[in-house]
């Protein structure tokens, strides 16, 4: 069974905790798939901002980053990928969740 949740419109500090929170509630309901909508980017404010680096200002990447070093939930992922173009491509990730 899958989970899916689009994180579009949040910050990316939202959208972390938002991650722990839906990492946290899939284990505990037995979802072994999470699909995280994240967009491309390509809307994202933080081009105009020469200070802020792009590739973090990208829910995209800072995902995968968060979880990766979150031992909390990092602990529960199996493994991180792009999802398949029907369900979003690069604009989504597919978690998959160890069987605990």
């Amino acid at each position: 069974e899958r989970y899916k949740f689009d994180l579009h419109g949040f910050t990316l500090d939202e959208a972390n905790s938002k991650v722990k929170e839906i990492i946290d509630y899939c284990v505990k309901n037995k979802f072994r798939e999470l699909l995280l909508i994240t967009g491309k980017g390509i809307h994202s404010i933080n081009d105009k901002d020469a200070y802020i680096s792009k590739d973090l200002g990208k829910l995209k990447y800072s995902v995968p980053e968060y979880i990766k070093t979150n031992s909390d939930i990092n602990k529960f992922v199996f493994s991180i990928n792009d999802a398949e173009k029907k369900d979003g491509g690069e604009g989504a990730l597919i978690i998959k969740l160890k069987n605990l």
